[in-house]
Parts: C-alpha cells; sequence; structure tokens
C-alpha cells in the first residue's frame, strides 16, 4: 500500500499494488506538469482526506478527469476509463511517498500525437 498527498496535505490517498515502470507522455498537460503515471484499476485508490474539495480539470477529448487540489493545485490522480471500459486511476507517481524517482524505468507514451 502507498501513501499520497497533494503538496498542501489536504487531500491524501492510499494506492494498493506495486510498480517498476512508469508512463511519461509527452502530451501538452502531462510534460507541461511533469507527471510520472502509473495506471491501475480505479478501486485501487482510496482517497482518504480532502476528496469533497477536489477540483476536476478536462482538456482535449474530455474523457479524462484529472482531480487536483484547489489549495495548492497539485494534481496527485486522474480517472478515466481504459479501452476495455475498465475504470482506471492514472497515479501521478511524484505524490507517493517514498518513492526513488531513479530507480522508475520510464515508459514514453507519444500523447502529442493522440
Amino acid at each position: 500500500m502507498h501513501q499520497g498527498s497533494c503538496h498542501c496535505g489536504a487531500v491524501k490517498f492510499e494506492v494498493e499494488g506495486t510498480f517498476e515502470q512508469v508512463i511519461e507522455c509527452n502530451c501538452s498537460h502531462c510534460s507541461r506538469k511533469g507527471y510520472l503515471l502509473w495506471f491501475v484499476p480505479r478501486d485501487k485508490v482510496q482517497v482518504t482526506s480532502g476528496e469533497d474539495t477536489m477540483s476536476t480539470y478536462h482538456f482535449n477529448k474530455h474523457v479524462i478527469d484529472h482531480q487536483f487540489c484547489p489549495t495548492c493545485g497539485c494534481a496527485p490522480f486522474g480517472y478515466g476509463v481504459d479501452h476495455k471500459g475498465n475504470k482506471t486511476a492514472a497515479v501521478n507517481v511524484r505524490c507517493l511517498e517514498g518513492v526513488e524517482l531513479t530507480t522508475l524505468k520510464r515508459i514514453p507514451f507519444d500523447g502529442r500525437a493522440r
């Protein structure tokens, strides 16, 4: 179980699972924010505080609910649906506690072309 939060700590969450690699997308949103994404089934993410205060940002095709803290602006995860229709969450591993980013294999994804 991993613990995570936004920068100010108003939004806290837990995510179940393990990872050794992350997606590094080059779309305008991900590249500007520096996201390193770990995709998990939606039910593996549990917001433990601040869920009622979070805001949602949509862009492009408006199919991903990019969740962020309205106080500090940090965006720890987003909600979407995979190509099979399963509910998913894209967790920004930069918002997880104790992750050594230099040890993660980064998989490039060309979101700019989509």
